[in-house]
């Protein structure tokens, strides 16, 4: 490559919020087959610009583990931010466990933990898929960092804690191999055995989650040693054991913090992903927001959603 090339790249990767808008590329490739189902993959860059190793954007939709899909036009905004800065934007199928069932209660969790295991297994496998051909897609295999929405942030989080964890669910990911970040729009980890810990430390992770959500937990909801933990409680615990994380708190929102960040906190996740995920920055940050012009309009709660 030349000098004036490695310059111009150095130029856009570093100097991100002046980057002129260009044409993103999208392909789809199927990473799996499971259950006789299709599971794809959209992977969005500009690889006309950056032609070296671009660290990897995972995105995991949202929907209850019952509805969503993985190219729906409001994460538009989300991809094409982060493609534009040098990212592999990579948004994935996963099988949706909660179609067809009765709302989860902390005593009738079978079908959500089902639904979780199904949709961390096929993010494992996507990722998989990813790993295998790194070459082809010119992805930088040390910064693959997952992302996702409602159930698909449940989803990353509890990927990330049961890889990290050792966990026989992750086997089919090289041990030597980690997340280096997660990033998390609304959500929470499913543990049955009470505070998730982790063998390995967590991967740097960004929390963001409205203090009146009643779908996803903001704090936990526990009986002896199964629970759902949400972004405080997880905050919390980070905090106490050393872990870098950023928390944004967003008092009285409901929901909607599962999807309006991804427009409007762009600058925020880039700046987390930047400073404790590329550059290892050891921050623990906790930020509670009150936007007194912003009025809660979902108010969501298993029971009238499923």
């Amino acid at each position: 490559m030349n000098r004036f090339k490695i310059l111009v790249i150095s130029f856009l990767f570093f100097f991100s919020p002046f980057l002129v808008l260009a044409d993103i590329a999208k392909s789809t490739h199927i990473f799996a087959i499971k259950d006789g189902e299709e599971l794809k993959m959209d992977i969005y860059s500009l690889d006309s610009v950056f032609n070296t190793k671009q660290p990897c954007l995972i995105f995991v939709f949202g929907g209850g583990f019952k509805g969503g899909t993985r190219d729906a036009k409001y994460y538009n905004t989300y991809f094409n931010y982060f493609a534009e800065r040098g990212f592999k934007v990579v948004s994935i199928d996963y099988r949706l466990g909660m179609k067809y069932q009765k709302a989860p209660t902390i005593y009738n969790n079978k079908p959500l933990r089902k639904a979780i295991a199904l949709a961390v297994a096929d993010l494992y496998s996507a990722t998989d898929y990813l790993l295998k051909n790194s070459e082809e897609f010119n992805i930088d295999t040390t910064k693959i960092i997952i992302s996702g929405s409602s159930a698909g942030a449940i989803t990353v989080l509890q990927a990330d804690y049961e890889k990290r964890d050792n966990r026989e669910s992750a086997s089919i990911l090289s041990q030597s191999f980690q997340y280096a970040g997660v990033i998390s729009f609304a959500g929470a980890i499913f543990s049955e055995e009470g505070k998730p810990s982790y063998t390995l430390n967590p991967a740097p992770t960004l929390f963001l989650h409205g203090s009146g959500d009643k779908l996803v937990p903001y704090k936990k909801i526990r009986v002896f040693s199964l629970g759902m933990f949400g972004s405080r409680a997880l905050a919390k615990h980070f905090r106490k054991q050393g872990y870098p994380y950023v928390f944004y708190s967003m008092e009285d929102i409901g929901h909607e913090v599962a999807f309006y960040p991804m427009s409007e906190f762009l600058p925020e996740v880039e700046h987390f992903i930047r400073e404790l995920v590329f550059n290892k920055k050891q921050l623990m940050v906790d930020i509670n927001l009150k936007d007194k012009l912003r009025k809660s309009k979902i108010s969501l709660t298993p029971a009238s959603y499923y």
